[in-house]
């Protein structure tokens, strides 16, 4: 595979990865407003919170049957231009079956995407024989933050809920459409050195639940936070804190912010310090995060707490992807999109969780929850490797996944 045809699909992979980003940005950061336009009572929202990541888990488990066949580009293709619609459709109804048929949709083609997506970036990283999942994640995040700023234009001015997704739809489609073409698997280069992986993973006949298990408890654990983040922030700095529904808008922005740079500088402290050492730092910070915004007095130090959190959590994702591609070479596409299904899991789990802590307690204390649960990260951090290690031209060879 010629180097210029990876740049290609790198590049397309990672405008695959923006346009994601803006997408769900501009879900959840308008949550408050979709919830104001249904009708949707508190008690009646974790049940559609609840509902997406579901879909999205059983379309994960299906992708993983589907690209055996077509490959993750095709899947990905198409999926894509179907989560932009379901968006629009978000903002096109008026009664609550049909926020819950367009929410459906979207999480039945966010599952089959964020899959394919991976799987593709997974390996392109083995093709590279270097770490570059987290510059993947970086350009999502950046487009979080485009799609958090639209949400804040959308709330600053008033707009509905049509009206600020129609633009960026009629923009993104096309474009993410058009990139799609240059889709690209990696596969790793003849004579290339090999990652070292356990005897039960050579060859490729399966993968072990018993081996991915430490992973997707990692995986269910960092989602627990985000979703925390992304479906709860701008709720809690508007009802706890006593913000704006406009300033409400701001923490998942800032949190995307230090995402990014997190992101970008991490396959760089991948290389330096191993991704154990990354991932344990990450959640340590995580878990200040939340703990700042637990007893934050006021929205700014609210919104100084989600950033940290953002800085803490944004490498852990990434890692576990390529962890898994690491420990299943031969069936990375089946290790990624079982991988993927924790994803969700952790959305089910954290988003209902934290609305019936706060409902039957308060939601200062159920920071707490997520907080603990990134803490075990760090016990769980020797699953991605040990020390940094070099070869084949001075690239990082990262040692055997340990999960015994």
């Amino acid at each position: 595979m010629t180097d210029a045809r990876l740049r290609r699909g790198r590049g397309s992979l990672a405008v695959s990865f923006f346009v994601q980003g803006v997408t769900f940005a501009l879900l959840v950061t308008r949550i408050p407003a979709i919830q104001d336009r249904y009708g949707i009572s508190d008690g009646l929202l974790p049940v559609f919170l609840a509902a997406v990541p579901i879909l999205a888990g059983v379309a994960s488990v299906g992708t993983e049957k589907v690209v055996a066949r077509v490959g993750p580009g095709v899947v990905l293709r198409w999926s894509q231009p179907l989560v932009l619609l379901a968006l629009l459709g978000v903002g096109a109804g008026n009664e609550l079956w049909q926020a819950a048929v367009a929410l459906g949709v979207f999480g039945l083609a966010v599952g089959a995407l964020d899959a394919s997506m991976n799987m593709l970036g997974v390996s392109l990283q083995r093709a590279y024989g270097r770490s570059i999942m987290l510059g993947f994640h970086a350009a999502y995040s950046l487009g979080g933050i485009a799609g958090a700023s639209l949400a804040w234009a959308g709330a600053h001015w008033h707009l509905p809920l049509f009206v600020s997704y129609l633009p960026v739809v009629a923009v993104l489609l096309p474009a993410a459409f058009i990139g799609s073409r240059w889709y690209t698997p990696g596969v790793a280069p003849e004579g290339a050195a090999e990652l070292p992986v356990s005897e039960a993973t050579k060859g490729g006949v399966g993968v072990s639940f018993k081996l991915l298990l430490p992973l997707c408890l990692v995986m269910t654990f960092a989602y627990i936070g985000d979703s925390t983040v992304s479906n709860w922030s701008a709720k809690y700095l508007q009802d706890v804190l006593g913000s704006s529904e406009e300033l409400a808008t701001v923490p998942y922005n800032a949190y995307m912010v230090t995402t990014l740079l997190g992101r970008a500088v991490g396959d760089f402290g991948v290389r330096r310090l191993g991704a154990t050492m990354v991932v344990r730092g990450g959640a340590v910070l995580a878990a200040i995060g939340f703990a700042v915004v637990a007893v934050a007095p006021g929205a700014w130090v609210g919104m100084a707490g989600f950033t940290v959190l953002g800085l803490g959590l944004s490498v852990i994702v990434p890692q576990t992807f390529a962890a898994a591609g690491r420990l299943f070479p031969g069936a990375s596409d089946a290790a990624v999109a079982r991988l993927n299904v924790f994803n969700y899991v952790g959305f089910l789990i954290g988003s209902p969780l934290v609305g019936a802590l706060g409902d039957a307690w308060s939601y200062r204390g159920a920071m707490l929850v997520p907080m603990v649960l990134v803490l075990v990260t760090v016990a769980y951090a020797t699953s991605f490797g040990s020390q940094p290690a070099r070869y084949g031209g001075g690239h990082e060879r990262p040692r055997t996944v340990d999960v015994g």
